[in-house]
């Protein structure tokens, strides 16, 4: 009886070892491409030029890098090799940051607007206003720049992305405002924006800890992040624990701040994991709670590393 006992129960071991082995291959991707190098940092905590008190947003043009100062209230401007530049704005708290030919869009999040500036810093316009109607907001975090200058805002306390045209009018939403979810089209605060190449909209849907991605046009069109992208987080490949960024290449391929898991995951534009960078910490390389990425024309990453106040630079590990 002892004998049939040890029997039945290393049976069951191996059966349960077998399905860890086989979830792990049905659910966690292994990495397609090689990875990224840490390259440098800049930043530490303060009030003066080139300091931060969190930042929060990135985005790149030219040969120069913009960041969201968000407890300093300003925008930040850098040469790509951390020189500082120029710094304006008198903004709430400064969120995820769009550019769009020589236009920066800044999602502010306490002031619930959308401010409008040239990228010299001088102030073109305000979109939006506190509330919960079309075109109103409840605490931005992300603007995306489409095709036409066309615009989608995400609105994160009212669970929904709005959509704008290039002169600002409200032309229809996302999600049913307040009211989150897990399905297709459906939010639970969502946190960033951007459009791909081909126009598709993708949605980091942070506590749903997944991406969504949308036609041009409104309609849904896929979606991922952990098992079946239904808010289920992890720190495998592919999984998220909290996206609060995101960003696209030249050629589609979408990168994602995965803020409570201490990296960046880059990804196909229909979700196939490709690699993922970085790793917990204060040293060269080492992330404290990732908040926002931007990418370069020649491939360079720019990450916002919040915890740690300061910005990091990453290239592609390019194979031999």
């Amino acid at each position: 009886m002892k004998h049939r006992l040890v029997g039945w129960l290393g049976g069951v071991v191996l059966v349960v070892a077998m399905l860890v082995v086989a979830g792990d291959f049905a659910f966690v991707p292994r990495a397609k491409e090689p990875g990224y190098q840490f390259i440098a940092a800049w930043g530490e905590p303060g009030s003066g030029p080139g300091q931060f008190s969190d930042p929060t947003g990135i985005a790149v043009m030219g040969g120069e890098v913009f960041v969201s100062d968000a407890r300093n209230g300003r925008i930040q401007v850098f040469r790509h090799d951390g020189a500082f530049r120029r710094q304006f704005g008198e903004l709430g708290r400064p969120m995820n940051l769009a550019i769009s030919g020589d236009t920066l869009y800044v999602a502010d999040y306490w002031t619930d607007r959308v401010e409008v500036f040239a990228v010299g810093g001088a102030h073109r316009a305000t979109i939006g206003r506190s509330g919960s109607g079309p075109g109103e907001f409840n605490a931005p975090g992300g603007v995306a720049v489409g095709p036409g200058g066309a615009l989608s805002v995400v609105d994160f306390y009212n669970q929904r992305v709005q959509r704008f045209d290039a002169e600002g009018r409200f032309v229809d939403q996302i999600g049913e405002t307040g009211r989150t979810g897990i399905g297709a089209g459906s939010f639970n605060y969502p946190t960033d924006a951007a459009v791909g190449p081909d126009g598709t909209l993708y949605v980091a849907d942070g506590y749903n800890d997944r991406i969504q991605a949308f036609h041009p046009d409104g309609r849904f069109s896929h979606k991922w992040g952990g098992p079946f992208a239904i808010n289920v987080h992890g720190p495998f490949n592919g999984w998220f624990a909290t996206v609060t960024g995101i960003a696209v290449d030249a050629q589609g391929n979408v990168f994602a701040a995965d803020f409570y898991n201490d990296r960046v995951q880059k990804f196909a534009s229909d979700g196939t994991f490709l690699t993922a960078f970085g790793t917990a910490g204060e040293g060269p390389g080492e992330f404290n709670h990732p908040i926002a990425v931007a990418v370069a024309t020649d491939g360079t990453v720019y990450v916002a590393d919040f915890g740690n106040n300061r910005i990091q630079k990453w290239r592609p590990i390019r194979p031999e």
